[in-house]
C-alpha cells in the first residue's frame, strides 16, 4: 500500500502516512489489519524512592529550625522566638511527613498524634507568653476536635457501609461542638454568651440530617448515585 499524496510505501496497519499525515485508506472502506511497522512504545516504570524523598523532606523541615535557633541564640542569647518556628514546623512535619515513613499509615493512629503535637505547641505558646487560656480554651477545643476526627476516621476505615450515616453524624456533632467553642471562649475571656453558635449548629444539623435522609431513602440514594456517582 502506498500513500496517495507522497507515494511512500505504507504498512497495512497504518492509518496515516508517517511522512505527510495523509489518510492511508479511503474513509468509506474499512482499514486492513496487519502487523505494525514498529513495536508499540511502552514507557518504563519509574521507581519512586520513598525513603530518599522523606529524608529530603526531613532536612527541609530541620534546616530552618536549626537556622532559626542559631539566629535567636546569636541575637538574644536565649530561645525567644525560635521556639514558635520550631514548634510550628514540628506540627507540620507530624501531620504531613511523619505518616509516610510507614508503608500503610493508619489515620486512626496519626490523627491523635497530630493533635497531641498541636496541644504541646499551644501549651508552649501559653507558657512562653504567660497566658491563661490553654486549659480553658486550647486544650478542650483541640482535644475534642481530635476525638471527633479520630472517631470519623475509625468509622470510615473499619465500616464497609454506612458512610453517609457517619458523615451525617459528624456534621451534627460539629454543630453541637460549635456551641462548646462559644462556651469555652466566653469562660476564658469572660465574655457574654451571645449565641452566635446557633447558626453553625442549625446549618450543620440540617446538612447532617439531609445526609442521613439520603442514606435512609434508598430510591433517593440510587437517583443521586446515578447523577453524581456518590
Amino acid at each position: 500500500m502506498y500513500c496517495v499524496n507522497c507515494g511512500v510505501e505504507l504498512k497495512d496497519s497504518e492509518k496515516l502516512c508517517p511522512l505527510c499525515g495523509t489518510m492511508a485508506f479511503h474513509p468509506d472502506l474499512p482499514p486492513q489489519n496487519g502487523e505494525g511497522p514498529y513495536p508499540e512504545y511502552v514507557e518504563p516504570k519509574r521507581r519512586f524512592n520513598r525513603f530518599g524523598t522523606l529524608f529530603v523532606l526531613t532536612f527541609v523541615f530541620l534546616i530552618p529550625s536549626v537556622i532559626a535557633l542559631l539566629i535567636d541564640l546569636k541575637l538574644n542569647s536565649a530561645v525567644i522566638w525560635s521556639g514558635y518556628v520550631i514548634g510550628g514546623l514540628t506540627v507540620c512535619y507530624t501531620a504531613f511527613v511523619l505518616p509516610f515513613w510507614f508503608k500503610r499509615p493508619n489515620p486512626v493512629i496519626f490523627i491523635p498524634c497530630v493533635f497531641v503535637a498541636a496541644e504541646l505547641f499551644l501549651l508552649y505558646i501559653n507558657l512562653a507568653t504567660g497566658g491563661r487560656w490553654f486549659l480553658s480554651l486550647a486544650f478542650p477545643i483541640a482535644g475534642i476536635s481530635g476525638l471527633l476526627l479520630t472517631a470519623v476516621a475509625a468509622l470510615l476505615k473499619y465500616l464497609k457501609r454506612g458512610k453517609l450515616y457517619v458523615f451525617g453524624g459528624a456534621f451534627i456533632a460539629l454543630g453541637g461542638f460549635s456551641m462548646l467553642i462559644e462556651m469555652f471562649i466566653c469562660v476564658t475571656f469572660k465574655l457574654r454568651f451571645i449565641f452566635w453558635s446557633i447558626y453553625p449548629l442549625v446549618a450543620c444539623s440540617l446538612i447532617g440530617l439531609l445526609l442521613i435522609l439520603i442514606a435512609v431513602c434508598k430510591p433517593l440514594r440510587s437517583s443521586l448515585d446515578k447523577r453524581f456517582f456518590i
